[in-house]
C-alpha cells in the first residue's frame, strides 16, 4: 500500500514549521582581559567551542574605540573563523550623553573601521537597546542609517548576562572562591529563561515562533559556557542558524512606531500590539541575581 504522500506532505510541514531557530550575537566585541581569561585566550576559546559544537557563524557587534593591535588581531580572528562582524558604534555612549549629531559621528567612525575588515555587515546595534527618547532623535538616526545602508541588527531575546559577568569578574578580583559547578546552571538557566520567555511573547504577539537572534556579550562567562548553552538549546529541539538567516524574518521590516528602550524587537511589536503580559522574567533583575549568585555560586574568600 502507497503512503499517503498529502498527509505525509502535511506532517512534514508541520514539523518543520515548529522547529525553533535562533542565532547567537555577542555584544561589546573585543571586551579587555577579565579576571578569567585574557582577552587573547577568550577569542580562541570562543572560536574553538563554536567550531566544535558545529556553529558555523555568529555575530560581533563591535566597540571600534576597544580595537587597539591586539583588539584588531582577535577580530580578525573572528572573522577569518567564518563569523560576522557587526557595528555598535566607537564609544558605546548613550545616545542621551552624545545628542543626535554627535551620536550619528560615533557610530560613522566606527564604520569607517570595520567596513575595511572581513566578514563586516551593515548591521547596527544600538547600545543599551537605546533607540531615542524622542520620535524626533529616533527618527533621525534610523533615516541616517538607512542613508548609510544600514540594518538595525534588532534582538529578540535580551537578556543579564552582563550583569552576571560583572558579579563573576567582582568576585574573582575580590579573590572570592567559586563554585563553578553551581555557577554553570545559573548562567545556563538564566539564558534559558530569556530564551523561552521571549518566545512565548512572540508566540502571544505574533502566533509563531520567528527566527530568534539571540544577544549574548563577548565576555569570560560566554567563552566559558558557550558550547553548554549550544547543546542545550539543541537538547530542547532548537536549531542554531546564521545571523544572516536570523534577519530574514519578516519581523526584521516590522518596525513599530513606539518609543521603547533597553527592550527588543518583540517586545516592542508587543507594545504596539497593547500587549499586556510581563515584559521581563524575573531573573533579568539586578536584585534577583545579586541574591541567586551570592548564595549558590560564591563559597569564601580564598
Amino acid at each position: 500500500m502507497k503512503p499517503n504522500k498529502s498527509l505525509f506532505t502535511i506532517l512534514s510541514l508541520a514539523s518543520i514549521s515548529f522547529v525553533q531557530e535562533i542565532a547567537l550575537t555577542f555584544d561589546d566585541a573585543p571586551i579587555r582581559d577579565g579576571a578569567y581569561f585574557s582577552g587573547s585566550e577568550r577569542t580562541k576559546t570562543l572560536i574553538a567551542k563554536l567550531k566544535k559544537s558545529g556553529v558555523r557563524q555568529v555575530a560581533f557587534f563591535c566597540i571600534t574605540s576597544q580595537i587597539d593591535s591586539l583588539g584588531a588581531a582577535r577580530i580578525t580572528q573572528y572573522a577569518e573563523a567564518g563569523h560576522l562582524i557587526a557595528n555598535h558604534t566607537h564609544s558605546h555612549t548613550s545616545m542621551r550623553q552624545l545628542g543626535v549629531i554627535n551620536y550619528m559621528q560615533d557610530i560613522f567612525k566606527a564604520d569607517e573601521i570595520l567596513r575595511k575588515l572581513q566578514g563586516f555587515q551593515r548591521w547596527f546595534r544600538y547600545p543599551f537597546l537605546d533607540e531615542g527618547r524622542t520620535r524626533e532623535e529616533r527618527d533621525a538616526i534610523r533615516q541616517a542609517l538607512v542613508e548609510r545602508g544600514y540594518m538595525n541588527g534588532y534582538v529578540t531575546v535580551d537578556n543579564y548576562d552582563w550583569y552576571l559577568e560583572r558579579l563573576f569578574q567582582a568576585a574573582l578580583r575580590e579573590r572570592k572562591k567559586i563554585d563553578y559547578g553551581k555557577l554553570r546552571p545559573v548562567y545556563l538557566e538564566h539564558l534559558w529563561k530569556s530564551i523561552t520567555f521571549y518566545d512565548q511573547m512572540a508566540r502571544k504577539v505574533l502566533g509563531r515562533s520567528p527566527k530568534h537572534v539571540l544577544l549574548l556579550h563577548e565576555n569570560d562567562l560566554a567563552a566559558l559556557y558557550v558550547d553548554e548553552l549550544v547543546a542545550l538549546l539543541r537538547e530542547k529541539g532548537w536549531k542554531i542558524i546564521s545571523p544572516v538567516k536570523a534577519y530574514t524574518d519578516p519581523i526584521a521590516t516590522n518596525v513599530p512606531d513606539v518609543l521603547l528602550n533597553n527592550q527588543e524587537r518583540i517586545a516592542a511589536i508587543a507594545k504596539a500590539n497593547g500587549y499586556a503580559g510581563l515584559f521581563a522574567q524575573e531573573s533579568e533583575d539586578e536584585g534577583f541575581l545579586d541574591k541567586l549568585f551570592t548564595s549558590l555560586v560564591v563559597i569564601k574568600a580564598r
